[in-house]
């Protein structure tokens, strides 16, 4: 078993690989700035979307913008887009459109993991995101729209077209895991769950059960921090 695992992860660290396992306790390191480093994701909705939350946790030393998740249609390179711009706000573009969050500078300089949700919901048009498990406050955005279904999503890279026009400038250079996507907006609760790896069943997109692509110079390599397992949450459990 472990000699199959290890194969597995060599097969995965070649460029063009496609896979669908369980990474959980692994991390996608995008090694240096390229415009040709990047992770297609694939995703189980086949539909538009009327709310969503995507979550995941990054590594980064960058002292530039660079994009975290995007999630391009044929009709907005940037039907979602979660971009960090340095030093301390964060863009959530939804269709072409965004708001931004000002996130407080740490006193610690140090690079460390950092966790973020954003959720939407074209009811309200509310936005929201989370980091580290804490609120900021909610903006709105496309009050009405429909998040079109048939999409390109990448990690590494900012889509500046349907699943290319990437800037080497925009770029990430890092590590990332734990990435997930609900077709609704979670509730407080649930994203606490989510901090601390328990991972909701029926969602189109798991980190535990992730079907992505290598592309370029992007290598899947075991955690240097030692990761809980949580048990995954039933829809019955309270939160």
């Amino acid at each position: 078993m472990e000699k199959l695992l290890l194969w597995l992860l060599v097969l995965t660290g070649l460029s063009g690989i496609t896979a669908q396992e369980d990474l959980f306790g692994h991390v996608l390191i995008f090694p240096k700035a390229s415009p040709t480093a990047y992770i297609p994701l694939g995703t189980k909705n086949k539909q538009s979307l009327q709310s969503f939350t995507v979550c995941l946790r990054y590594f980064s030393d960058l002292t530039r913008d660079y994009s975290l998740f995007s999630y391009a249609s044929r009709t907005s390179d940037n039907e979602i887009l979660l971009f960090r711009s340095f030093p301390d706000v964060y863009k959530i573009y939804i269709g072409g459109t965004a708001v931004t969050f000002r996130v407080p500078e740490k006193e610690k300089k140090w690079p460390e993991w950092v966790h973020i949700c954003t959720s939407w919901e074209s009811a309200t048009g509310i936005v929201q995101l989370w980091v580290d498990g804490k609120p900021l406050p909610r903006k709105g955005l496309q009050k009405g729209y429909s998040v079109k279904a048939e999409a390109v999503i990448l990690l590494g890279q900012d889509q500046d077209s349907y699943g290319a026009g990437f800037d080497e400038n925009q770029s990430f250079v890092g590590e990332i895991t734990d990435v997930h996507m609900w077709d609704h907006v979670l509730t407080p609760a649930e994203i606490r769950l989510i901090k601390n790896n328990e991972v909701l069943p029926l969602h189109p997109m798991d980190w535990r059960n992730m079907s992505y692509e290598i592309k370029g110079y992007v290598l899947l390599k075991p955690s240097l921090c030692p990761v809980y397992r949580a048990p995954q949450a039933t829809q019955e459990e309270e939160l």
